[in-house]
């Protein structure tokens, strides 16, 4: 089954395939759900301003984030129970994500054993942790993610409790019997309030993986991350479902790029689009870009074959937009061919 190729028409072609409380809990932000329409619209406050007498006959799309190669800069974001979306569920993701040579972040709220999502595919997989107010739970879901050879570990650092939903989690109950329903049997849903500095370098210093901190938007967070142990970032505010209000990553790309200053890697998540979105993503300074939503809705509608065919997608439309604007490495872009729509 083909996608529709646009992400809009593909919501509306998933919400007909699930279940209106799977639906909510996917599409739903917090609060007025502001965030979640300006983290896509923000994208088009960056126009493209091609380059010109470039041979574009080789474009390479590859790159590499932690130094694991991928096919190009994007890969999945963590999200929650795929399983509500198909049968196929994580482990279709990873399938899909093996088969076009990128990264899976599998969610710890999912609640599957790692080495289970691990054994599905021979890919690179990171582990993306809510931590936990005890320390030896934390550790322990870190350590099981270490051991069924996940290559990092994604500490999502803006969830210390869930921001409010009047749509996606409305109804609790009637969530928690829509994942038993669709043997979703342990998922976690609890977090940690007391994730400080302190707490998120003792984390970093237990383990051998390298540590990415998703949820930053300010840039003396990206200053600082370094410092505690992280090896990488991503701009990201939860896909509006957390801050409502808070800036989308779009905007917010570029200040911490510039604090971060090299020092780790900078990735970006939230209203990721299309492959023009991430030609403007790397012109800005990101490493790569994750995508979220996207891929729940091709589960949805096609399962494994879905996701595989959205990444092959975004793979073409980026080798376009690179070519159509003379950047020929995706390691490599100008940064000057992104300029902010207030400048005309």
């Amino acid at each position: 089954m083909t996608i529709p190729t646009d992400v809009r028409s593909m919501e509306a072609a998933a919400r007909e395939l699930i279940s209106p409380v799977a639906y909510a809990y996917y599409s739903a932000g917090s609060y007025a759900e502001w965030s979640v329409v300006e983290n896509v619209t923000a994208w088009s406050r960056w126009y493209v301003r091609p380059r010109m007498g470039v041979n574009v006959q080789s474009i390479d799309t590859s790159t590499t984030i932690l130094g694991t190669p991928i096919s190009m800069p994007v890969f999945t974001a963590p999200c929650g129970f795929n399983r509500l979306a198909h049968d196929d569920g994580e482990f279709g993701v990873a399938r899909a994500c093996a088969a076009v040579g990128t990264v899976q972040v599998l969610s710890t709220a999912t609640g599957l054993d790692p080495k289970t999502v691990a054994d599905a595919s021979d890919a690179a997989k990171w582990f993306q942790l809510y931590a936990d107010n005890d320390a030896a739970v934390t550790d322990e879901r870190v350590a099981r993610a270490a051991d069924a050879g996940f290559e990092a570990v994604v500490i999502t650092v803006d969830t210390p409790t869930l921001g409010v939903r009047y749509q996606g989690l409305a109804d609790v109950v009637e969530f928690l019997n829509e994942l038993e329903r669709k043997e979703v049997t342990n998922p976690v849903l609890t977090f940690c309030d007391r994730l400080d500095w302190t707490e998120l370098e003792r984390i970093a210093a237990n383990t051998t993986l390298p540590v990415v901190l998703k949820g930053i938007l300010h840039p003396e967070d990206a200053r600082r991350a370094p410092d505690h142990g992280a090896s990488a970032v991503i701009v990201s505010n939860h896909g509006g479902r957390q801050m409502d209000g808070s800036v989308p990553p779009a905007l917010a790309l570029p200040d911490v790029v510039d604090a971060a200053d090299g020092r780790i890697e900078v990735y970006v998540d939230g209203g990721v689009r299309t492959g023009v979105d991430v030609l403007r993503a790397l012109a800005l300074g990101a490493r790569a870009c994750l995508i979220g939503r996207p891929y729940l809705w091709a589960l949805a509608i096609a399962g494994e074959d879905g996701v595989r065919e959205l990444l092959e997608r975004f793979k073409a439309e980026l080798a376009n937009a690179m070519a159509l604007s003379g950047q020929t490495d995706a390691k490599a872009i100008d940064p000057s061919i992104v300029v902010s729509a207030s400048k005309y």
